[in-house]
């Protein structure tokens, strides 16, 4: 079998499998949390937490739960890092500095999973464990409970209620989140992931040296990264290491299971506001943009330019074979069109236009599908832009989904699309001004800025993943890249927040002859433009300096 065709199957397969899974998972999702009874585990959390679950939140008292929680959350897994040294099954290993233990706090708090140390020479089973793998819940959970509240804005009237956030945070992590877990990690084991508390082994020789190998609970932190859309690798290497991704067969799943919750939640959008067809124009949107970044990442991965990579078949460097050029780029796709930066192959060594799909990716603020909650807010706010640009080029008051887009909603969306890219190029310019951060890139040149450019790319967009030739472990780094990523999660969450609150104090709008039927394809196509162009007068002036160059050198 050629590889393409290889390519082409193992895609074919994965959009089967979400078809399949799409339907009844986003209506369960629909029962989840629209459902007023409550299991006695979650009351148990409850009355722990001291929360009253059926009280509901107007957009500050959601907000301030969301900001609270995740305070709270940065605040323990920095601690627990700083005194991982004392802790008993840390594996010998030592307390992690300052610098460091703040930036992966912040990390996986706000679901970026941005990792700046070799996981298994670094985290012991207890920080990995107890720290991590339980962040790797909550914060899917809190992005969910996020969208979630945005939908009840617009399925809601002359209320300013969201729901409640800690009665959604529960329900998606005890509901939703864990026994999806334990199905995928039970079958990620039976495929030969690792799932133990062994200590250090040595292996044999490499290099002159001792090879030495730790497990770990490994396959239940990799379900739960992907299907969170997280990211962070139990090990350095990430999904390309065997302890993790053993096979084509997990390397398709962990695909299927980065993009099962995000796409399953535009049905969920669809069922809580009554019209399941409004559900399909938001997938459809997504998946035209997905299907072409699988289709460019291909074709500039499997294009024979020059003798080595005609005899190699395409560009195989930085990808395991035991994936192939059509996984690998699946993958890679995926990873950036959603908030996970798992990776199964090496993005630094990409093609130049390759390397400038994945960027691309991240600055459409991955929303196709997106991230677990974050994709389908993300994809929302970008509907309510469609619609108002709608709007002005007809003459007459955008409306969607019964609701007014006014001056204050468009103001709110505005907001929300500003901040990622004012992070992101603020950011990339001052390192690259300031003499000493640029000593960590390991290449000059287009490559060497592109190098930058993915970091701050990737932290503000709560992804994760690295252009890995880049030295992040600096206290520059460390720091600014922490600060991106705690502002880059929950900056925009104020401002979708207010958008819900906003669309559930209004009357609806009864629909008209002229009103712009946004469950059409044509609204999707809309919204496709709307996305591209916004991203590209946005980001193009700092792509032709990295990835363009670089590619059409």
């Amino acid at each position: 079998m050629s590889p393409v065709l290889s390519g082409v199957l193992q895609l074919l397969a994965l959009v089967a499998a979400l078809a399949l899974a799409h339907i009844p998972l986003g209506t369960y999702l629909a029962r989840v949390y629209s459902s007023p009874r409550h299991l006695r585990v979650e009351k148990w959390i409850y009355k722990g937490i001291g929360a009253d679950p059926d009280t509901q939140m107007r957009w500050p008292a959601y907000l301030r739960g969301v900001l609270a929680f995740s305070l709270a959350g940065v605040l323990f897994l920095y601690l627990l890092q700083r005194l991982q040294g004392v802790l008993p099954g840390s594996l010998g290993f030592a307390s992690i500095d300052p610098d460091q233990a703040f930036n992966t706090a912040a990390s996986f708090v706000s679901n970026t999973n941005w990792q700046s140390y070799y996981g298994e020479q670094a985290m012991g089973h207890v920080v990995q464990t107890a720290g991590l793998a339980v962040q790797n819940f909550v914060s899917a959970a809190v992005g969910i409970a996020v969208a979630v509240a945005l939908v009840r804005g617009f399925a809601r009237s002359r209320t300013g209620e969201l729901g409640n956030f800690w009665s959604d945070l529960v329900r998606g992590v005890v509901r939703v989140l864990v026994p999806l877990a334990v199905v995928g990690a039970v079958i990620l084991v039976a495929c030969g992931v690792v799932q133990n508390f062994s200590g250090i082994h040595e292996v044999g020789q490499f290099l002159g040296g001792p090879q030495q190998w730790n497990g770990g609970a490994v396959a239940s932190q990799e379900v739960i990264k992907e299907l969170g859309t997280n990211g962070g690798g139990y090990f350095n290497a990430n999904s390309a290491h065997p302890f993790e991704n053993p096979t084509p067969f997990t390397d398709l799943f962990e695909i299927f299971l980065i993009l099962l919750v995000p796409v399953s939640l535009t049905r969920t959008f669809g069922v809580m506001t009554g019209s399941v067809r409004q559900g399909y124009a938001i997938l459809g949107a997504m998946a035209a943009i997905w299907v072409s970044f699988v289709a460019l990442m291909m074709w500039t991965e499997f294009a024979h330019h020059g003798p080595a990579l005609q005899a190699a078949g395409g560009a195989t460097e930085g990808k395991e074979l035991r994936f192939g050029i059509g996984g690998s780029s699946i993958f890679a796709v995926s990873t950036t069109l959603t908030s996970t930066g798992a990776v199964d192959s090496f993005h630094s060594s990409y093609t130049g236009l390759g390397g400038g799909i994945t960027l691309l990716g991240m600055m459409l603020g991955e929303i196709a599908p997106g991230g677990v909650g974050s994709g389908l807010y993300g994809m929302l706010v970008m509907a309510v832009v469609a619609v108002f640009v709608a709007g002005l080029m007809v003459g007459r008051t955008p409306e969607y989904l019964g609701r007014k887009i006014g001056t204050r909603e468009i103001k709110y969306a505005a907001c929300y699309i500003l901040i990622t890219p004012a992070l992101v190029l603020v950011l990339t310019a001052a390192a690259m001004a300031l003499p000493t951060p640029g000593d960590s890139m390991t290449n000059s040149g287009a490559h060497g800025f592109s190098e930058i450019l993915y970091a701050y790319t990737s932290a503000a967009n709560n992804n994760g993943s690295a252009f890995a030739g880049l030295n992040a472990d600096t206290q520059w780094f460390n720091t600014t890249l922490g600060l991106a990523m705690l502002l880059g999660r929950f900056l925009p969450m104020v401002f979708v927040l207010a958008l819900a609150g906003s669309l559930a104090g209004q009357q609806p709008v009864p629909a008209t002859a002229g009103t712009l039927r946004t469950e059409k394809p044509l609204f999707s196509g809309l919204l496709v433009g709307a996305v591209l162009i916004i991203t590209g007068l946005t980001y193009f002036p700092a792509l032709a300096l990295g990835p363009l160059a670089e590619g059409l050198a």
